[in-house]
Order: structure tokens, then C-alpha cells, then sequence
């Protein structure tokens, strides 16, 4: 078995050395612009429900500070939630953030 290990690192080193860079350039810029499209602004508003990642509620957005982050109360406390982790998910505003992770937010 160990015979075909040099012979399958060379297969591979002489795969990807054949594959023109161009293929990985466009990849990425596809990528780059689905994600810029995904990445467009979300419009927060108070009464919006703010979901976890895996579609369970967190709470509802009580306030949306002055940088565009929203604010929401939970377990009594005011949390505010990086507006960079907020996405619009099938019409949901949506945090990349677990409820555990918000609850020890700040």
C-alpha cells in the first residue's frame, strides 16, 4: 500500500499543474459576487423576530442603535448583535450567531 503513495502525490501535484489558473479566478469571483449578493444590507426594524442560524427564535429586535446593530432584550438583559452577523434568510432576519452565543453577548 505504501508503494502508491509517492505515485498518487505526484498524480495530484501533476493534476492541479495542468489546471489553468484562470478556472480558479473564476471561481472565485463567482463566489465573490454570491456573497456580495447575499451580503446586501438588511432592513432592521423594532418588532422584527431575529432568528439563530438553525431557524429557532431568538427574540424579538426591541431597537436599532445608531451604527445598525440590533438590540434585543433577552433574559432581561439589552444585547446588541453585530449587524455583520445579520442576513436576511427566506425573508427571516437571521444571525450567524447561536441563542447561547447572543445570550453572552454584551
Amino acid at each position: 500500500m505504501n508503494k502508491f503513495a509517492p505515485l498518487a502525490a505526484l498524480a495530484t501535484v501533476a493534476t492541479l499543474a495542468v489546471v489553468p489558473t484562470t478556472v480558479f479566478a473564476e471561481t472565485t469571483q463567482a463566489v465573490r459576487e454570491v456573497t456580495e449578493e447575499a451580503a446586501a444590507p438588511v432592513e432592521l426594524n423594532a418588532g422584527m423576530m431575529l432568528y439563530a442560524a438553525n431557524g429557532y427564535r431568538i427574540a424579538p429586535i426591541y431597537r436599532v442603535n445608531a451604527e445598525g446593530n440590533p438590540q434585543v432584550i433577552l433574559n432581561g438583559r439589552l444585547i446588541t448583535v453585530p449587524a455583520d452577523t445579520v442576513s436576511d434568510v427566506d425573508g427571516k432576519v437571521t444571525t450567524s450567531l447561536s441563542k447561547k452565543e447572543v445570550a453572552r453577548a454584551k
